[in-house]
């Protein structure tokens, strides 16, 4: 076993782990091992010459105070425990009878050769360093794919189950979106390739290590513009805040501090192209541009359009809005099944409350609209560009 750590090196290289954590998972393993061949209350420790490629293991106690509460460790189940020896620890009035001049504090140590406890010792090690290398993998996994979290991942679809969760394979893992994580009216089958934001990375006991995916999070509408929008992209337009009704509607709230910028055209593009191909990604889900201001005032009227508000009062402290709007605008604020005035709510963050007044409302008519004025016929003026 003198080189064995050329081994874990090249263990290392074809599992695709560092050769750091490789190194960790053989001292795992052998002061696992060592602990199934003496106690399970004994300490070791692992010293390896890297230079030499070779390792040595020290059964280390240490020496503490007569009546020490180290000498003693609990052992078994939480319904029945029983105090024993520590093999870790040695009392100093015994460790004087090996050398008087021990202190509290000093350690004993012993050299434990694994070789001399046969193919036991080899069975051990192999299957400790197994488990422990597996570890590894995993958590660098984990690592890996928890820095990606909030963006957006594609994926295969692997099966559907009977509960509707959706399993889809990314890289190394699986990814599972349940139902409730999946817009209504999607279906997925076998073979699919989606685009979904991850959520999270968990460890379960029965999935084992995946990551969890979402295509109804309102994070998941904003990593989607910030792929069709290079200005969103680049810092240039900045997403406020973004509020969803999955499949259904969605509201943005958008800003900038360039002047030249417009924020709005930036997130429709040139006949809506790239304001479509999001919605069409969330499956029709219509989404509305909303310039935001800091004043709630102007905030919480524009997310109510398309109705025409006739005047608002805003409580900061109490996070309400009491908006005055004449009857034939109330049912655009409401929009169908309440559906414009719970995203606007969601989107400022306001408690909405409408309060109907009489009267119609008039949108101010747009410099277009005008008549356009009459076209001179006197050309006079152009006379001395032709002398």
């Amino acid at each position: 076993m003198e080189k064995i750590l050329d081994i874990i090196e090249a263990i290392a290289h074809e599992k695709n782990i560092s050769k750091e954590h490789a190194i960790e998972a053989f001292k795992d393993a052998l002061t696992n091992t060592a602990k199934k061949l003496t106690t399970f209350t004994s300490a070791f420790e692992v010293n390896i010459d890297e230079d030499t490629k070779t390792y040595s293991v020290n059964k280390v106690i240490t020496v503490v105070a007569d009546g020490d509460e180290q000498l003693m460790v609990e052992v078994g189940r939480d319904d029945n425990k029983e105090k024993i020896e520590s093999d870790a620890f040695m009392p100093l009035s015994e460790a004087k009878e090996f050398d008087d001049s021990i202190e509290i504090g000093d350690q004993l140590k012993e050299e434990f050769i694994l070789e001399e406890h046969g193919r036991t010792a080899s069975a051990n090690l192999f299957r400790e360093l197994e488990y422990h290398i597996q570890r590894r993998i995993e958590q660098d996994l984990f690592e890996k794919y928890r820095e990606k979290v909030g963006s957006v991942m594609l994926g295969t679809v692997n099966r559907v189950d009977a509960d509707d969760n959706t399993h889809v394979e990314i890289g190394e893992l699986k990814g599972i979106m349940t139902l409730r994580n999946r817009i209504k009216g999607e279906k997925f089958k076998r073979g699919d390739s989606i685009r979904a934001l991850l959520r999270y990375v968990s460890v379960d006991p029965q999935f084992g290590l995946f990551l969890e995916l979402t295509r109804t999070s309102p994070k998941f509408l904003e990593a989607l513009m910030a792929s069709e929008v290079p200005e969103i992209a680049d810092g240039v337009v900045e997403i406020v805040a973004a509020a969803r009704i999955p499949g259904e509607r969605a509201k943005i709230a958008l800003k900038t501090e360039q002047m030249n910028v417009d924020p709005i055209g930036a997130a429709v593009g040139v006949k809506g192209v790239r304001i479509n191909a999001v919605s069409e990604e969330l499956n029709g889900e219509n989404i509305d541009c909303i310039e935001y201001s800091a004043i709630p005032e102007i905030f919480i009227t524009r997310a109510l359009s398309p109705a025409i508000t006739q005047s608002i009062k805003v409580d900061q402290d109490e996070k309400k809005a009491i908006i005055s709007i004449t009857g034939d605008q109330k049912a655009k604020a409401i929009g169908k099944s309440g559906i414009n005035i719970r995203l606007a709510s969601m989107l400022t963050g306001y408690t909405i409350e409408l309060n109907e007044v009489e009267g119609v409302a008039e949108r101010q008519v747009d410099s277009s609209d005008k008549t356009e004025a009459a076209k001179t016929t006197d050309t006079a003026a152009l006379a001395d560009l032709f002398k």
